[in-house]
C-alpha cells in the first residue's frame, strides 16, 4: 500500500486518501453454470487489487494503473464508449451502471494495482468493485454489497458485452475468510459455510499459464449460447413452455427432462447439457463434503469438474490442460481445475501445505519444457482464503 500511496502523490499530489482492497477469487466447484442460474461455490483469495483514491469535485474520473500505461480520464456525465482491449472500460462501465438509478455528482482520482497475473482469477470483477466502492464513497451512497453484485454484473453484461452470471461478483464481494461461499444464481441468495475444525489444512495454489487474452475474443459467449440452445431443445422435446432463446436457463429445466431426452439432443449441445447437469451434482456433493470436513472428497470433485470442462464444455487451451494434468498426478494436491472461464490464465488447486515445494518444483520442471513459449511468463503462487472487498475510509502513509 505504501508504494501505491507514493505513486498517487507522484501523479496527483497530496490528498486525504481512502482505499479499497478488492480480492481475486476462485470457483472450486460450479464451473460454467452461473450464467444458467445454477448453484456455485466461490472463495476470495488473500491477494487483492488495491486502489487508493480521493474525491474529485469537478466530476472527473482519473485513474492511473501501476500495471498499464496511460491514464483513464473522463467526466461522469460524458462517459466514452467501450474501447475493445482498454483497461479503462470497467471504470466507464461502473459509472454507467451506478448512474442508472443513483445520482453521481463527484468523480475520483485513483491509482490501482494488483500483484497476481490478470486472467482466470476475475480481476475484472475485482477492479469493477474497486471503482464501484470508490464512487459510492465519494458520492455518499449507501449501497449494500448484495446490490453491488448486480451493478458489477451489469458492467460486464451491458457495457463489456460478456454473457456471464453473478459468480465472480458474488465471490469478490460476499466472501469471508475461512468460509466457502455458495451462491444460488437464480434466486440471488448466498450462504457462508465455515471450514470445519477437523478439516485438514490446505492452501490454494494458483498456476498462471502465461496465456492472457480477453474473454470477448474467445468462445466464451458461444458456449453460453450453446447451453441456451441445448435448453431450448429440451423444452421442445419435453413439451415444456417455450421461452425466448435469449431467456433460456438450464436451471429452469428439471433434471428428469434432461435424463429423458438427453440422447435426442445433437452434438455439442448435448455435451453442454452433460456438463451443466453433472456439475450441479458435483456442487451439491461438494457442499456435503465441505460440511463433513472431507477435503479429499471435495478435491476429487474438483478434478472431475476440471475434466468435464475439458471433455464436455470443451474449453481450455493446451497450456491450461498441461497444468491441470500435472497437478492431477502430484502427491499433495487434493483437487484442481481451470480457474475462471478456462480459456486463458490460471489453474487453481487445493494442496497439502507439506507438499508445497515438491509441487512447485514439479511444475517448474515439466511446464516450461512442454510450453517453452511461456517459460518466462508462467508463475506459481500460493494463497490463503481471504475476505471479500472492503473499503478503508482513510489510509495513513505509515
Amino acid at each position: 500500500m505504501h508504494e501505491l500511496i507514493q505513486l498517487y502523490k507522484d501523479v496527483y499530489g497530496d490528498d486525504t486518501l481512502s482505499a479499497v482492497l478488492s480480492p481475486l477469487r476462485i470457483c472450486p466447484l460450479g464451473a460454467h453454470v452461473d450464467h444458467q442460474g445454477g448453484i456455485v461455490t466461490g472463495l476470495a483469495l488473500d491477494e487483492n487489487v488495491e486502489m487508493v483514491f480521493s474525491a474529485s469535485d469537478d466530476g472527473y474520473v482519473r485513474i492511473q494503473s501501476a500495471d498499464f500505461p496511460d491514464e483513464e480520464y473522463f467526466h461522469i456525465d460524458r462517459v466514452p464508449e467501450m474501447l475493445p482491449g482498454s483497461w479503462g472500460n470497467y471504470a466507464r462501465g461502473a459509472v454507467l451502471a451506478l448512474s442508472k438509478d443513483q445520482k453521481l455528482t463527484t468523480g475520483f482520482r485513483a491509482v490501482i494495482s494488483g500483484r497476481l497475473p490478470i486472467g482466470g482469477l476475475s480481476s475484472s470483477a475485482a477492479v469493477t468493485t474497486a471503482y464501484l466502492l470508490a464512487l459510492c464513497h465519494v458520492n455518499q451512497l449507501n449501497v449494500k454489497k448484495e446490490d453491488l453484485v448486480y451493478y458489477s454484473h451489469d458492467v460486464e453484461t451491458s457495457y463489456i458485452g460478456l454473457k456471464n452470471g453473478i459468480l465472480d461478483q458474488s465471490a469478490n464481494l460476499l466472501s469471508r475468510k475461512g468460509h466457502l461461499l455458495t451462491v444460488d444464481c437464480k434466486m440471488g441468495n448466498h450462504q457462508l459455510m465455515d471450514r470445519p475444525n477437523d478439516m485438514p489444512e490446505f492452501e490454494v495454489i494458483v498456476v498462471y499459464s502465461g496465456v492472457s487474452k480477453s474473454l470477448i475474443s474467445t468462445d466464451y459467449n458461444n458456449r453460453v449460447d450453446e447451453c441456451r440452445v441445448g435448453g431450448w431443445l429440451l423444452q421442445e422435446l419435453g413439451t415444456l413452455n417455450q421461452t425466448n432463446l435469449a431467456e433460456v436457463k438450464l436451471r429452469d429445466i428439471p433434471d428428469q427432462i434432461y435424463h429423458t431426452y438427453r440422447d435426442q439432443v445433437p452434438g455439442r449441445f448435448q455435451k453442454r447439457l452433460d456438463h451443466y447437469y453433472s456439475e450441479q451434482e458435483r456442487v451439491i456433493e461438494g457442499i456435503k463434503a465441505w460440511s463433513a470436513g472431507d477435503i479429499h472428497r471435495f478435491g476429487q470433485l474438483m478434478f472431475a469438474s476440471g475434466q468435464s470442462s475439458i471433455d464436455q464444455y470443451e474449453c481450455g487451451c493446451p497450456e491450461l490442460v498441461t497444468i491441470y494434468q500435472i497437478l492431477k498426478e502430484l502427491n499433495g494436491v487434493y483437487g484442481a481445475r481451470f480457474s475462471g472461464a478456462g480459456y486463458r490464465g490460471c489453474c487453481i488447486g487445493f494442496i497439502n501445505p507439506k507438499y508445497k515445494q515438491q509441487i512447485k518444483h514439479a511444475i517448474e520442471t515439466i511446464y516450461p519444457t512442454q510450453h517453452p513459449k511461456f517459460k518466462d511468463q508462467y508463475k506459481v503462487y500460493f494463497c490463503e482464503i481471504g475476505d471479500g472487498a472492503r473499503l478503508i475510509e482513510q489510509v495513513e502513509e505509515g
